[in-house]
């Protein structure tokens, strides 16, 4: 359905965003590491008390909520499928970022979750992870890799994801139930996004 041109009402107790789908073909050229002791770990099923930690703390800013609404069985099918490889980046021993690729179709590897904690933001650990995201994504036999991103996530994402070497190809409006309204986040998440009860 095509909303009209104009303002379309959202519903007290939903939210709405527009989500912007960006991909590549090739593999980008190369780009140097900024400097940081970053390292990053590839984790095999992982535990899921740990998995929703390191997501809320990356994603709870930007209103990620769709794992975190998932019920354990849902959510371990997933993250310990043998296509989907989930990555921490840490400093000092401490996981500060999350990188999950889904390699599930083929010749594809879709950046199902990226991003760092806010402590991490502006240091260069974002450039690090996408480096390395994009190194892991075209190690095989890939043909495309692609994200979506949203007016939610961090202002600069789109221009990020854009100096990284990805296209925006579609865009979409994405309505759900605020997620600060039924416990899934804090109220305090995303000041950003104003509650509309």
């Amino acid at each position: 359905m095509i909303l009209p041109d104009g303002y379309s009402d959202i519903p007290g107790g939903k939210i709405a965003a527009v989500v912007t789908h960006l991909d590549m073909t090739a593999r980008p050229p190369h780009r140097d590491d900024p400097p940081g002791a970053w390292t990053l770990r590839k984790i095999d099923a992982p535990a899921l008390d740990w998995y929703r930690d390191l997501h809320r703390r990356v994603g709870e800013d930007w209103l990620w909520f769709s794992r975190l609404r998932m019920l354990n069985a849902e959510l371990a099918a997933i993250i310990h499928d043998a296509r989907i490889e989930i990555y921490a980046l840490a400093l000092d021993g401490r996981d500060e970022g999350l990188l999950e690729l889904d390699f599930r179709e083929p010749g594809e590897c879709e950046l199902v979750y990226f991003g760092v904690t806010a402590s991490m933001i502006g240091t260069g650990a974002a450039r690090f992870l996408m480096n390395r995201a994009l190194e892991r994504a075209w190690s095989g036999d890939v043909r495309r890799v692609w994200l979506h991103t949203c007016t939610f996530d961090h202002p600069s994402a789109v221009a990020f994801y854009q100096r990284s070497g990805f296209i925006p190809f579609r865009r979409q409006i994405e309505v759900a139930d605020d997620p600060r309204l039924d416990g899934t986040a804090p109220r305090t998440a995303a000041p950003h996004v104003p509650i509309i009860e």
